[in-house]
């Protein structure tokens, strides 16, 4: 028997997992003799294709796929029993592919709705709002957090410049260290530290799956950005609150105007641009978190842009990503324009 071998898709290769499939099948042993060099520069595990492929129809549907290549080359000897040759694909040839499909130059949409704005993936659908919702949360609680820690430390007291030194060391730490950090608190075992807490004070089980739960992993990478970020807003505000000049409050000391007159008629008033700007620069921040979701949740769930990310190196979505890319520009640019017309972040002339 003769094997002609067709050539296989450009840069495919073939696992050692899936080769022993192909070996169970009872494949002939020239059909076997050709596969086996497609496993010697695979690294340990399951090809990106294999993945994509068994994610989309599932181990079984997987496995019966597999055996395409089988029934394949018992119809090549049933159609030419006389030849004695199969013609042989590589499995990622007869696996199948999504069909391509052509349109007219006036249906071309850039912004691909069907499939991105239309929302028709319900993972995408999920990361756009867990990113809103992490947006607004985030930036209001560190704004709120920031402007407290800011009007604390802008005040006259014994160790002041310790106390903002202290401030910022969760802002200055790296990402990915405080992420694996917070990590390690969140473990749903008694080693985790929040459970370690509850389980001394007989709170629950002590073994509650933060991050494996979804009502708890919204909330902790809420918590997480706060702790972290919330000095960095303090640092803007303090920052404006340097600005003001002291003798507003000392005219408002002579008129009799409570501190929280003051706070409201002059504080607040005067730092109006200053927030304007730090609302901005969190904002737009927020929104294009990748980092936090990455380290902390993996694909467990995915914020805009680790949903992106991982289309575009894990499953070689191009142009799904693009136009994943591109709403998540149209976003930002939304946000950075309401928050540049409408709360007063100007420039000198007043454009």
């Amino acid at each position: 028997m003769t094997i002609r071998k067709l050539p296989p898709r450009e840069n495919f290769t073939m696992t050692q997992e899936s080769f022993k499939k192909f070996q169970a099948q009872g494949l002939p042993e020239e059909v076997l003799t050709q596969l086996e060099p497609l496993t010697d520069k695979v690294h340990k595990g399951q090809s990106r294709f294999e993945k994509a492929l068994k994610k989309a129809l599932g181990e079984d549907g997987l496995n019966a796929h597999l055996q395409t290549l089988l029934t394949y080359s018992e119809r090549s000897i049933e159609r030419d029993p006389d030849s004695r040759e199969i013609k042989y694909e590589s499995a990622a040839r007869i696996l199948p592919r999504k069909p391509v499909r052509y349109r007219e130059a006036g249906q071309f949409n850039f912004l691909g709705s069907r499939y991105v704005i239309g929302a028709r993936d319900p993972d995408f659908i999920l990361s756009i709002k867990d990113t809103l919702a992490f947006t607004i949360w985030t930036v209001a609680l560190e704004t709120i957090f920031g402007l407290i820690f800011a009007l604390i430390v802008n005040a006259n007291f014994p160790g002041r410049s310790a106390m903002r030194a202290l401030m910022l060391v969760p802002w200055a730490i790296p990402t990915a260290i405080s992420s694996r950090a917070w990590q390690w608190m969140f473990q749903s075992t008694r080693s985790g530290l929040f459970n370690t807490i509850a389980d001394m004070f007989g709170l629950g089980s002590g073994q509650t799956a933060f991050l494996q739960l979804e009502a708890w992993q919204l909330p902790a990478m809420i918590a997480i950005d706060v702790w972290k970020t919330t000095p960095f807003m303090a640092l803007l505000i303090l920052a404006g609150l340097q600005l003001i000049p002291a003798s507003m409050y000392e005219a408002a000391d002579v008129d009799g105007a409570s501190k929280w007159r003051q706070f409201r008629s002059i504080t607040l008033p005067m730092l109006k641009p200053t927030i304007a700007v730090a609302l901005v620069f969190r904002t737009l921040d927020a929104l294009r978190v990748f980092d936090l979701f990455q380290i902390v949740l993996g694909q467990s769930r995915y914020s805009m842009g680790s949903f992106i990310y991982y289309q575009l190196i894990n499953n070689r979505a191009t142009g799904y990503s693009s136009a994943g890319g591109v709403l998540m520009f149209v976003v930002l640019f939304a946000f950075a324009f309401f928050y540049i017309k409408f709360l007063g972040v100007q420039s000198e002339e007043g454009d």
